[in-house]
């Protein structure tokens, strides 16, 4: 619920409905942030007052920065939003090197990692949604290759 005293921003894909009260607007996490994400960080922005439906994978985990010191980190595939009294950014954690690449080369891959400083309230998901993708497309196989379906598909009868 939003009382006008406090926006949120969400990742893009969380909002469900807004009341017609609650104002809407993009913002783009910066060019910085979003080449080293890799995934150019848009959010939305929310203000005003009303009521805001937003949707996660899995459970709502809510925490506050200023709990932890003033900043955490977190996977950000599970961040869904956040208040606008925290700031954020986002780096990509494992650069390419020698050693990155032969972790890449067997299934290992880096992250994109945001950091949340401030006081407010940040809500995460506790499934990452690409990685249950990449959990679930392993499982499945290749499209056209009937190998792992089995599994998938004995779950279901």
């Amino acid at each position: 619920e939003l009382d006008g005293s406090v926006g949120w921003l969400t990742e893009k894909d969380a909002l469900i409905a807004a009341e017609g009260s609650v104002e809407f607007d993009i913002a783009f996490a910066g060019l910085r942030t979003g080449r080293r994400g890799g995934a150019g960080f848009v959010l939305e922005k929310f203000t005003g007052t009303g009521t805001l439906l937003i949707a996660a994978a899995g459970n709502f985990i809510e925490v506050n920065p200023a709990k932890y010191g003033g900043k955490i980190q977190v996977h950000a595939g599970c961040l869904v939003a956040f208040q606008d009294t925290v700031r954020y950014s986002v780096e990509y954690i494992g650069g390419f090197s020698a050693q990155t690449a032969m972790t890449a080369m067997f299934g290992g891959e880096g992250i994109n990692l945001a950091t949340l400083e401030g006081d407010g309230a940040v809500i995460l998901q506790s499934v990452n949604l690409h990685g249950l993708a990449e959990s679930l497309e392993r499982l499945i196989g290749e499209p056209g290759n009937d190998k792992g379906r089995a599994g998938v598909g004995g779950l279901f009868g």
